[in-house]
């Protein structure tokens, strides 16, 4: 399997959902950051279940511990090695032989002939602590640079919101749906308890955008921003599409619409629009950088499906039974955030904008 993101900077993911423990390790940090276990509980804390009547009631408080890389509150250049040990399991609801319509179990038992299938094992959205462990540590890295990286659930179900970028920081953490708009945050709330209240599910789209990225960065031409961002997200389980700037709107706009005009303010080339999202020919323009992933509904539903028991070969219905969030899209922001700032770090090192070594 390939468990782990990056070149120059990369983070490793290891652990199960029901196992003792999930993690990561980071390698490619330079030394002299200041790092401590309080920085990687905040991102931490955005992702946890437990948060809100619109998420999983499983209470993990995903306590980090660095065990490795960091001396006296910075970085030593050394592999960091983080750990996050799983409390409140319960594996009885789980079965190897009930294939759960939606998940990976039946692809997971086909290429590997035996799995963990407590809570789906490795392909479980718990393995995404290890990816926000590394992405709290390429966000600081970033900070270096003045790169902000912010997300926000801009559609659940019909329900969508457009909120200026002052909104998203000011809203998002204060609403359990992480909008940028507090009217239709209420909306959101309201369609997602119809879902789960019916023991169905509910997708939606989470927008991510990173400022004050410098132009220059991307490595055309397999390596592209745009590529190696889609590659990121794609890699998310929940993740099934993924557009950059006007994305799939670009399909139906003139050349004359889509293309960015530029100008010059203070002897800077600026865009005066941005559909290309931030990124042309695979490099960034300097222009902030918008990317939107489409999340689909969680596949653990109380109601009835159809599935097979592996052992007979047998047709069933299959009632999943458990904790599970009725919608993901509010604990997935942080993880996207986070698989942005992993490829803007590594890229951003391979354009020269960061220090490999130090610090300075």
């Amino acid at each position: 399997m390939s468990n782990t993101f990056g070149n120059l900077f990369s983070v490793t993911t290891f652990g199960e959902s029901h196992g003792g423990s999930v993690g990561a390790v980071v390698d490619g940090s330079p030394a002299g950051l200041e790092l401590s276990e309080k920085d990687i509980q905040l991102e931490l804390d955005r992702r946890r279940p437990g948060q809100s009547n619109v998420s999983t009631s499983r209470d993990e408080k995903d306590l980090v511990k660095i065990l490795s890389g960091v001396f006296k509150g910075k970085t030593t250049g050394t592999p960091i090695g983080m750990l996050v040990e799983n409390k409140d399991v319960d594996s009885s609801k789980y079965s190897r032989f009930k294939l759960r319509p939606g998940h990976a179990d039946y692809t997971y038992e086909a290429k590997y002939g035996y799995r963990d299938f407590r809570g789906g094992g490795r392909s479980s959205g718990r393995e995404t602590v290890g990816r926000v462990c590394g992405g709290a540590i390429a966000k600081k890295l970033l900070e270096t640079i003045d790169i902000e990286i912010y997300g926000h659930v801009k559609k659940v179900g019909e329900v969508e919101s457009n909120p200026k970028p002052s909104q998203i920081k000011r809203f998002v953490e204060e609403n359990p749906v992480r909008c940028g708009d507090p009217e239709k945050a209420s909306q959101m709330e309201q369609e997602i308890l119809r879902a789960k209240n019916k023991g169905d599910s509910v997708g939606g789209v989470v927008e991510v955008i990173a400022e004050d990225v410098p132009p220059g960065i991307g490595e055309p031409v397999f390596k592209k921003l745009e590529s190696e961002l889609a590659k990121a997200i794609m890699s998310v389980g929940a993740v099934k599409g993924f557009e950059i700037g006007a994305g799939f709107n670009s399909a139906t706009m003139l050349g004359s619409e889509s293309n960015d005009p530029i100008t010059i303010e203070n002897d800077e080339v600026k865009m005066l629009e941005n559909d290309a999202g931030g990124v042309l020919g695979g490099i960034s323009t300097g222009m902030p950088i918008i990317f939107r992933a489409a999340i689909k509904p969680t596949p653990s539903i109380n109601k009835k499906q159809k599935t097979i028991n592996l052992q007979n070969k047998e047709q069933i219905d299959l009632e999943i039974e458990g904790r599970h969030d009725p919608c993901i899209c509010p604990r997935v922001v942080p993880v996207l955030e986070s698989m942005a700032a992993l490829v803007l770090t590594d890229l951003s090192m391979q354009a020269g904008k960061l220090p490999q070594d130090k610090i300075p």
